[in-house]
């Protein structure tokens, strides 16, 4: 069984070494390369980039170029008659006033690019936060299985040595299958915990568009480096950077655009409609000669409308996207409180993260130092089975703790910086 464990041991590795070592650093960038979220926030993007221009708004007139060829054939009495008419219209439609609607569309189109880049940061912002989590989840899941290795270990070595002390007549068969018990039961702990690092190590990848059988060597540690905020400070980046609120404060100018496009209506509007029209026609006459005639035709035309009337419906528009853009305010009122409430509670959270953290790591020393004092005493025969079991098991709970302690210190900071906005220059 030695032997087989040293074989196991060996081919891992091996695997490890060949593998492709990889930092967080590494991680973020490859994800923010290749994650499907940010190439599809990113079309969105060069959409709204597109579509933002004078043409689209309507500034420009359309011009428009057209020939038509007309044949005919008349068979009378008197002479047969075939006719070719030939004409081209090049015509100008341009809406050259229209209550200001041409500047309001210019106007929201930027708001609208704006309003996806902030999207495409958001994204950004959220793949940073989840492949660190992800990241360190391996660690984590890694940090787990060794726990539970060193653990079945000891259980492994008691049981040989059970069966040593069988062969001598120091032990009975039920002391062996005591041992054999616990480290079977450790041995099935360390294989789940083997399918949950190799899982761990699938949602990393699949964040980075990974194939899922490729496997990388974290290079980074796990381990947390608690950071002193001051809560006044991070409110006030909130403000500043937080990129939900800001797209809040875009869907707000968004509807005073369109509380401004509904008064539009109220404007007459100023139409110019020219253009050029040119006819050839030709008459071949079975018994005559033929004949060509031509003209052209340059015309221009202003059309000035004025709606005096239209059964309430522009007051309506008004009045409603006056109602909207009021209940805009509101909601920007209901955001910034609760992400105010919600960065309090995350602060609090935090702090407490990190006394936890302090917790685990002295619990986990003494729990060590327990389990090495208890191995000893075990050895020379101080204490029995049972005893070194139970040390054994707090050992092993409270390494658990510890890693998960540092995990969800993790997770807490990695979320306040997410919520401060400064994510992203965290991890420039």
């Amino acid at each position: 069984m030695k032997k087989i464990g040293s074989i196991l041991i060996l081919v891992l590795s091996v695997y490890f070494v060949q593998a492709q070592s990889l930092s967080l650093n590494e991680a973020i960038l490859k994800a923010l390369e290749n994650n499907y979220d940010i190439k599809i926030a990113q079309g969105n993007e060069q959409v709204a980039e597109v579509r933002n221009s004078w043409g689209a708004a309507g500034r420009y007139p359309y011009i428009n170029l057209s020939g038509v060829n007309e044949n005919s054939y008349n068979i009378n009495k008197t002479d047969n008659q075939l006719t070719n008419r030939f004409s081209v219209v090049a015509s100008v439609n341009w809406t050259i006033f229209d209550g200001f609607i041409v500047e309001i569309n210019k106007q929201r189109f930027e708001e609208l690019e704006q309003f996806s880049k902030n999207n495409t940061a958001i994204m950004v912002e959220s793949t940073i936060q989840a492949v660190i989590l992800a990241y360190y989840s391996a660690l984590l899941e890694k940090e787990k299985l060794q726990v539970f290795n060193d653990v079945m270990q000891l259980s492994n070595d008691r049981f040989r040595q059970a069966e040593n002390r069988k062969e001598f007549g120091t032990y009975v068969t039920y002391d062996v299958l005591q041992a054999q018990n616990a480290y079977l039961s450790d041995r099935s702990g360390y294989l789940l915990q083997e399918v949950a690092f190799k899982n761990a190590v699938r949602d990393l990848n699949y964040l980075m568009a990974e194939e899922e059988n490729v496997f990388y060597n974290l290079t980074d540690s796990l381990k947390a480096v608690p950071v002193d905020y001051s809560l006044a400070e991070l409110r006030a980046s909130l403000f500043e950077n937080n990129k939900v609120l800001q797209n809040q404060f875009v869907n707000q100018r968004l509807l005073e655009n369109a509380y401004a496009a509904a008064k539009s209506a109220y404007y007459p509007s100023l139409d110019f409609n020219g253009g050029i029209r040119g006819n050839s026609t030709r008459n071949d006459f079975a018994l005559q000669n033929e004949n060509w005639g031509s003209s052209a035709t340059v015309y221009g035309n202003f059309t000035l409308s004025f709606n005096l009337y239209s059964g309430g419906n522009r007051k309506r528009a008004v009045e409603i996207a006056q109602i909207e853009e009021n209940t805009g305010l509101v909601e920007i009122d209901e955001m910034q409180h609760d992400l105010t409430n919600s960065l309090a509670n995350l602060y609090e959270f935090y702090q407490v993260q990190k006394e936890l953290l302090d917790v685990a790591q002295e619990n986990v020393a003494a729990a060590r130092l327990n389990l090495q004092i208890s191995r000893e005493k075990f050895e020379a025969g101080a204490i029995n089975s049972f005893n070194y079991r139970d040390v054994q098991m707090i050992y092993l709970n409270a390494a658990l703790r510890e890693v998960e302690a540092i995990y969800n210190f993790i997770d807490t900071h990695t979320s306040l910086l997410r919520m401060a906005g400064v994510i992203i220059q965290e991890y420039e």
